[in-house]
């Protein structure tokens, strides 16, 4: 098998993290190769996504990088002139009980301490804000203007062109089967059509993370967690943010949805308890549970024909919280896994901080974000915005 040309950074994985972090890194000038199995980018889990943005998590270094994130996104189209279809609909985390109020409230001072712009809404300032919710109960909810939405397939291939145009190089229907090492370093990856050696490997492979990491001997803890979501009919205009409830509910341990700019309702349900697997058939079981949480929140919506629905895995990890940066047993290996299903809306914060981590120009809040996202983490503290 003959040796082919030698790169800076090789990365598993063309999705909605692999794909961004290919951009960033070609952007700094670093010599990049993507490999994926599938025939074009952004065919896992990225075309599964509904596209949901925000920066309102409960764990600061999710806050920073999906603000990166949504800078990213906000201003892509003013900068490079693609369509994303950006919109800042905001995000609303809904109270109808009182430990779901309890809860939302007390995250408020850590994520306004790290520049979130999010408030509280009493009851009647909700209903002003989004007046088809259910008022029976509602105790009122959080609101982060800034976050946002857009179009996964969109913002995938916009990464892949603008990444190609920089010299990033993408292979497809290529499976990775070796990660060589020397001397303790990563050395060269080896696919079933080529070996490419290289400095740097970042393992970005999303739900398959896990057999990928294995390929170099380090067990990681990341499973595939199978989700349904829904699209509507496309209706007028009712409601600008994104609506999370996270309570629970037999079946289902939260649900979300949005009003598309398009006039459709996009949901989701967080199975409860999960389905673990690579499941992407959707089920008879999904609708009638999204549906009755959806009228529950939202009763003037029962009337809504439903046109589609479809499965997709989120790469889990047990505290809800990605694996991100160097891998101690192997030098030059790269986390970028577990994004449990956020890899969207993380995508470009991840592909800034590693640019930055191989470049040499990590900040300091960049390198305690890594510290916090490593692999071998105590995962006892659970991300609360699931």
């Amino acid at each position: 098998m003959a040796s082919l040309p030698s790169y800076d950074v090789i990365i598993a994985g063309s999705g909605s993290i692999g794909t961004p972090t290919a951009f960033f890194m070609a952007q700094s000038g670093l010599k990049v190769l993507v490999i994926d199995p599938l025939p074009s980018n952004g065919q896992a889990s990225n075309k599964h996504a509904i596209g949901g943005i925000r920066a309102t998590h409960s764990d600061p270094s999710k806050i920073m990088l999906c603000t990166e994130s949504l800078r990213v996104f906000s201003t892509w189209q003013e900068t490079h002139g693609d369509d994303l279809e950006w919109r800042q609909g905001g995000y609303s985390f809904v109270a109808y009980e009182p430990g779901v109020e309890k809860t939302l409230k007390d995250l408020l001072a850590l994520q306004r301490s790290l520049g979130l712009n999010i408030h509280w809404l009493e009851r009647e300032e909700l209903l002003d804000l989004v007046p088809d919710i259910n008022p029976l109960g509602l105790r009122g909810g959080t609101y982060s203007p800034e976050d946002g939405s857009a179009s996964p397939l969109k913002a995938s291939y916009a990464f892949y062109v603008r990444a190609k145009q920089l010299g990033a190089e993408f292979h497809f229907n290529e499976k990775i089967v070796d990660v060589e090492t020397q001397a303790g370093c990563v050395n060269r990856v080896i696919t079933n059509r080529g070996n490419y050696p290289c400095k740097y490997f970042v393992n970005a492979a999303g739900s398959w993370a896990a057999e990928v990491s294995e390929l170099l001997a380090v067990s990681i803890p990341v499973r595939p967690d199978a989700h349904e979501a829904g699209i509507t009919e496309a209706v007028q205009p009712m409601f600008a943010p994104m609506i999370v409830d996270i309570r629970e509910r037999p079946g289902s341990a939260n649900f979300y949805f949005y009003q598309h700019p398009a006039g459709k309702i996009i949901f989701c349900v967080t199975p409860s308890p999960q389905i673990w697997g690579f499941h992407d058939q959707d089920t008879s079981a999904f609708l009638p549970l999204a549906c009755q949480r959806l009228v529950e929140i939202m009763p003037k919506l029962g009337n809504l024909r439903v046109r589609r629905t479809w499965r997709g895995t989120y790469p889990m990890t047990p505290d809800g919280n990605p694996l991100l940066g160097p891998v101690d047993e192997v030098g030059g290996y790269l986390l970028a896994a577990g994004m449990c299903g956020q890899g969207f809306m993380l995508g470009p914060g991840v592909g800034i901080i590693l640019t930055h981590l191989v470049t040499g120009n990590l900040t300091e809040q960049e390198r305690v974000c890594l510290q916090s996202l490593h692999y071998k983490r105590d995962f006892s503290g659970l991300e609360k915005l699931k």
